[in-house]
């Protein structure tokens, strides 16, 4: 095996972390020594430890002189965890081969800087895209202090989200919507509007034996969320957030000892200011978000500039009909040339369904 084929076994090893690493990365480690694996290991849980010393306790013999592929650049600070820098020196590693450097400031770059520093060879780029495919929201987030929000949607191949009389159970099939369920594991929240909530009163949660359910948060600005509602009723048992401009605590109340919480926003257009929503939401380390709106709400948050990525599913069937609801409504842009352009797509086979995702051109927060 050469450098590139450890490494996608590093990759294969950090995804193993999917949905329990946020805020921090994704991250493996594999240790090979005389052409042997001879430890691995991934960032298991957020505030345990990381992926480097996980590999460096499951050796199998000494690590001194051997190498060490990782698929993030090693952190050089105390955190919940030492730095895995330190624990590298003391293995007596003689070579580090990285995938991604670290954007966090507190290691961009000096982490390589020290291990050079002690002697130990550093070998960086290694199937790069591949690993900072692997930590697309931690990098945003890192950069940005903002959650990376993901637009998803099902529609079928005339572009409805339901038929004209409202119905949508079920667009897209079994596969479509199992992978539907990974991305709510995946991601650290999930996010819809008070249309959606009265319409089709969701749970929201991740239903995969075994999946972590995502903190649910609810635009709505004049607080119309049913108390009936399923994300109320069962905002005990998972975190629930509405989102709104009503400042009566007389409304928050009954919500509140139901166990939601209540985020007063400032209003912008009428509507939950959403750039100010997520620089509250960074701040309390919600790193991601899967927007599950509806057309209004998909339209706001692609105006106001929060969307990272896309994701369509796509259902070979016609609904037709006028009057159909469709993914993205508001008013819409007044010249094609006006368009929110997409990059890097790319597809999917789910089952009968097709999955496109797409990065979102112009990213929200300066060149971030």
């Amino acid at each position: 095996m050469n450098d590139k084929e450890y490494m996608r076994t590093a990759i294969r090893l950090a995804e193993q972390g999917t949905g329990w690493t946020a805020p921090n990365p994704l991250v493996g480690a594999v240790i090979v020594k005389d052409g042997k694996v001879i430890g691995q290991g991934w960032h298991e849980k957020y505030g345990q430890p990381h992926a480097e010393r996980n590999a460096l306790a499951s050796c199998t013999q000494s690590p001194s002189g051997a190498d060490i592929y990782i698929t993030l650049e090693p952190c050089c600070h105390h955190g919940k965890q030492p730095p895995c820098v330190d624990a590298i020196l003391k293995s007596g590693i003689r070579r580090v081969i990285i995938g991604s450097a670290d954007p966090n400031p507190l290691v961009n770059g000096k982490g390589i800087r020290i291990l050079r520093e002690h002697g130990v060879k550093v070998t960086e780029h290694v199937l790069t895209e591949d690993c900072d495919r692997l930590n697309e929201i931690f990098f945003h987030y890192i950069r940005t202090k903002r959650p990376f929000v993901t637009m998803k949607y099902a529609m079928t191949m005339d572009g409805k989200t339901a038929a004209f009389t409202g119905a949508s159970k079920w667009i897209t099939g079994e596969a479509a919507r199992s992978h539907v369920h990974r991305q709510r594991h995946r991601f650290t929240a999930i996010m819809t509007g008070v249309g959606t909530v009265i319409a089709d009163d969701p749970l929201l949660t991740c239903r995969i034996p075994g999946g972590k359910n995502p903190v649910r948060i609810i635009c709505d600005t004049h607080l119309r969320t049913p108390l009936t509602a399923q994300v109320v009723s069962t905002a005990g048992l998972v975190p629930t957030i509405l989102a709104t401009c009503c400042t009566d605590r007389k409304k928050h109340l009954p919500y509140e000892q139901k166990g939601c919480r209540i985020l007063c926003m400032d209003e912008k257009n009428g509507h939950t200011d959403l750039q100010k929503l997520m620089e509250r939401l960074g701040q309390e380390k919600i790193d991601s978000i899967l927007l599950e709106g509806g057309g209004a709400l998909n339209w706001a948050a692609l105006k106001s500039g929060i969307v990272q990525k896309v994701q369509a599913y796509i259902a070979p069937k016609l609904f037709g009909g006028a009057d159909a609801r469709t993914p993205v409504e508001g008013i819409g842009v007044a010249a094609p040339s006006d368009a929110y352009h997409l990059k890097n797509s790319t597809i999917s086979q789910l089952g009968e369904d097709f999955l496109i995702e797409s990065e979102v051109i112009h990213p929200v927060y300066g060149n971030c």
